[in-house]
């Protein structure tokens, strides 16, 4: 279809500096910008967040991505555990995934069983979800002998 690029996805987090232990620290994104809190932010409606908490939103990009991820932060307002089954991930190329698995899991997250990747073109390769501290799923993924274009 044309007219539609893909610019972010977006997870609302309870502490972004926690949050970013895992989204910068293991998963490699770079901090684009954070801004402060913002009382006429269309995140308020769409996320159907109540006017009496704060936000700041957080652009995150990679080395060849510019503000791929977002993080929006929110606070003074208890966040209501997620229903399951889950209704959204992202999934997300990772040249190493070991290095990964073990600092998702040294920051005591989730960290499911492996399995194994199967391509629709045959191909195959590892994948593995992880579930973030606000109970957001991250699936990570690397194809065999394949490198990132």
């Amino acid at each position: 279809m044309s007219g539609v690029r893909f610019q972010r996805g977006n997870h609302v987090v309870a502490n972004l500096e926690r949050a970013l232990t895992f989204y910068q620290g293991v998963l490699g994104f770079e901090v684009t910008y954070i801004l402060p809190p913002k009382a006429e932010s269309y995140s308020y409606p769409v996320f159907d967040i109540p006017r009496s908490a704060q936000m700041r939103f957080c652009a995150l990009s990679t080395a060849t991505q510019e503000r791929v991820m977002a993080l929006t932060e929110v606070t003074g307002v208890a966040l209501p555990t997620l229903a399951h089954p889950r209704r959204s991930a992202i999934v997300l190329e990772i040249q190493d995934p070991d290095a990964v698995m073990a600092g998702a899991r040294a920051l005591g997250l989730t960290v499911y069983d492996e399995e194994v990747l199967k391509t629709q073109d045959g191909r195959t390769g590892r994948e593995i979800g992880i579930v973030d501290f606000d109970d957001n799923l991250v699936v990570i993924y690397k194809i065999n002998g394949a490198t990132s274009t």
